[in-house]
């Protein structure tokens, strides 16, 4: 079976994507997991069902910029390969508070790095070879689009908010340490992932939860911002494929090919709560109200994942529809695990302005 007696490093995986690839490497494959998170605000234990019951998962509560402390763990567990998804990820926070975005993003990647190199450099031939360091990453270090095209992994990189920036950093010193020192990486940059355990900071969730409570529904702008959209199965699954598949040194671009604008979204997830969850106040695209524009607000994302779905093999299972459909009836059914969030003081409220 895939992953046999492997051991696989998933830092951040108590987080949204992290949490995805844990889930599937527990259901589809025989790998032992140490899903190592310093649990921040947006991480949460219980987005992994699979971790109560399981053999092959521990948890590390580590921070991936304290080098001691992942060094007992590569020391512990040596493991064969070593998924990096811990990132601070939303691009409002970031306008805040850029430094926490440095210091997790760069710091971080660079310590885990040091890290993973002097592992690797310990290890016998056969167990070099095999070693992979996967680094993912997010398609807003290319920058904003026009209206046409999607980005291949030779575009140039050009990010504008400090979210953006720090994931551009970090790709950049992955590629660096593979160059320079022989580590054997490979790098994914992915679109805009949707789907359940999501933070209820991001979009779809944010939406969802606030059509429920009929609350006012903020579009920024225009509402005509593009961003690509890929169902988080689908991509844990492509994760997995690159671990396996990825040529050393290559970049994976993972998308969806589901380009929609902000607007249509939230309206499709209107339509979506009125026919799952009809409310008496009536259709809720009454809810929906323009805002003042994000500061630097990218207008459009696209990625093209041509090799990807050529290399690895992969291809999106989920239509969009059919995965915003799936998502939108998880948060209806599954109150409890948002509700806990909101429990524990996060607000639906709006940051990142100047």
């Amino acid at each position: 079976m895939r992953f046999d007696n492997a051991v696989v490093f998933v830092t951040g995986g108590a987080g949204f994507i992290g949490s995805a690839v844990i889930r599937y490497l527990l259901a589809e494959t025989r790998a032992s997991i140490v899903n190592i998170d310093k649990l921040t605000y947006a991480s949460n234990s219980d987005s992994i069902p699979q971790a109560a019951a399981g053999a092959r998962y521990r948890l590390a509560k580590v921070d991936i910029g304290d080098g001691p402390a992942l060094r007992q763990l590569f020391d512990r567990h040596a493991p064969h390969y070593v998924m990096n998804l811990a990132a601070e990820s939303h691009v409002d926070r970031s306008i805040d508070g850029p430094a926490e975005f440095i210091q997790t993003n760069v710091v971080g990647t660079f310590t885990l790095l040091q890290e993973a190199l002097r592992h690797w450099r310990g290890l016998d031939r056969d167990r070099q070879r095999s070693f992979r360091f996967l680094h993912v990453s997010t398609d807003e270090v290319y920058g904003s689009l026009g209206a046409e095209g999607a980005v291949s992994e030779l575009a140039p990189y050009a990010p504008n908010s400090p979210y953006a920036a720090s994931k551009a950093a970090s790709d950049h010193l992955v590629r660096a340490w593979g160059g320079t020192y022989g580590l054997p990486i490979v790098v994914t940059n992915c679109c805009n992932n949707f789907g359940p355990y999501q933070f209820p900071e991001k979009l779809i969730p944010h939406m969802i939860i606030k059509g429920v409570a009929g609350q006012r529904l903020p579009v920024y702008g225009d509402g005509q911002n593009v961003r690509d959209w890929l169902y988080v199965d689908d991509h844990a699954r492509a994760l997995a494929l690159a671990l396996e598949r990825g040529r050393i040194g290559e970049t994976y671009n993972i998308g969806g090919r589901n380009e929609r604008t902000n607007i249509d979204l939230v309206r499709s997830i209107c339509r979506l709560l009125d026919e799952m969850q009809p409310s008496a106040a009536g259709a809720r695209e009454s809810l929906i109200a323009f805002v003042p524009d994000r500061p630097g607000h990218d207008r459009r994302y696209a990625i093209d994942p041509a090799k990807a779905e050529r290399e690895l093999g992969w291809r999106a299972a989920e239509s969009f529809d059919s995965a915003l459909a799936k998502t939108v009836r998880w948060y209806l059914s599954n109150r409890q695990w948002w509700q806990a969030i909101l429990d524990r003081g996060y607000r639906l409220e709006r940051v990142g302005q100047i």
